[in-house]
């Protein structure tokens, strides 16, 4: 690559001749990506990533709870990486490697899932066909009268744990038929209890308070969720792998609700909302970080199986973790907003409560959300 093709005399944006490496006039840099693959590598590191010691020097400071939140709020913006691109980076890059760390056996739920202690217990000591049938009507009647009580769409998992128990069933009278009969009145084995066929399809979602349309729009969810379980059964990754595919987008909308909540708890406090966004973006950011940590050591772990002690040592670390993520966020609250101690611990145990039962009814529909988008 020649000199002039990478180093130009004149702006090509407004043709203001050039004196450096950025057009004094436009702000455009003197160096064509179009041009040079090497400039167009950087830039783009420099448009996503901008490492050129921001991203270090912002992670760093990320680590000490309400440093860069405090610094930034303070007018300290042009050191540090902006809070809405560092929250995007770390988020989809900590669900990127979730998908990668987070593995499900491939197989069907219901033969790989353990029978309940109980219900195998039941069963073992059945010494005949008669004993095996009323160990079947203990444990499958219960399951019949609370599928009874479910609405119809989502009566499938209770089907899916009668069909185990009737198998179990079925399984204990091949063995007794197998035995040598102990005594001239031993009854024969009767065959096999036959497994109840699933429904091929569900009633219609109709929720009073709900309009039509929506009705309609979980009817349709429920019938591409029923479609979709087979696929499940033989290839439960793919579950896992659209779950964790979706959470940065619902974070998206849980962050701006933080900061809602931050802007109702901390009335008094004379901060607009977006300074409040801020303070979200970088304790969602630090958790993610935190995460990130997380499920690299666990993915560590699981290469040194079989050493001890180094399972040992990161399972501290892990535990560490996980209980210096809520010490963080009270710090981080405490130096962002400088109430007394009192107040930061009452206010931050409401608010965590609070948005601890969002998150959760969040995860709740988004795993379900997720049966109906592979």
């Amino acid at each position: 690559m020649s000199s002039t093709a990478s180093h130009l005399d004149a702006c090509e944006n407004c043709t203001t001749a050039l004196q450096g490496d950025f057009c004094h006039q436009c702000g455009q840099s003197a160096h064509s990506p179009v041009r040079s693959f090497g400039h167009a590598i950087e830039e783009v590191f420099e448009s996503f990533w901008h490492l050129d010691g921001r991203i270090f020097r912002t992670l760093r400071q990320l680590l000490l709870p309400g440093r860069l939140a405090a610094d930034y709020l303070a007018g300290h913006r042009t050191r540090y990486i902006p809070p809405i691109r560092l929250f995007v980076i770390v988020a989809v890059l900590t669900f990127f490697v979730a998908r990668l760390a987070v593995h499900v056996d491939a197989g069907t739920f219901v033969d790989q899932t353990p029978a309940p202690p109980e219900v195998a217990t039941a069963f073992k000591d059945a010494r005949t066909t008669e004993e095996v049938e009323k160990a079947r009507l203990t444990h499958v009647k219960p399951l019949e009268t609370a599928r009874d009580t479910l609405p119809e769409s989502l009566r499938f998992t209770m089907d899916r744990a009668i069909a185990k128990v009737e198998k179990q069933a079925a399984q204990r009278n091949r063995e007794l038929s197998a035995l040598p009969a102990a005594t001239p009145s031993a009854t024969p084995a009767p065959p096999p209890v036959p497994v109840p066929a699933r429904p091929k399809a569900y009633t219609p979602v109709d929720i009073d308070f709900l309009p039509g349309f929506a009705n309609r729009w979980l009817t349709g969810q429920a019938e591409i969720i029923r479609l979709n379980l087979p696929r499940i059964n033989e290839r439960p990754q793919l579950l896992v792998n659209a779950f964790f595919a979706s959470v940065p987008s619902a974070l998206f909308v849980l962050v701006p609700l933080f900061a809602f909540l931050l802007k109702v708890f901390y009335l008094g406090s004379g901060r607009l909302y977006l300074e409040h966004l801020v303070v979200a973006l970088y304790s969602h950011a630090f958790l993610c970080v935190a995460l990130l940590g997380i499920l690299l050591l666990t993915m560590v772990a699981g290469q040194m199986a079989n050493v001890p002690i180094a399972g040992t040592l990161i399972g501290v670390v892990v535990a560490v973790l996980l209980a210096w993520m809520p010490l963080y966020l009270l710090l981080m609250q405490r130096r962002v907003y400088g109430q007394s101690w009192l107040v930061t611990f009452l206010k931050f145990t409401a608010l965590g409560w609070l948005y601890f039962t969002v998150v959760t009814t969040a995860t709740v529909f988004l795993a379900i959300a997720s049966l109906a988008r592979i």
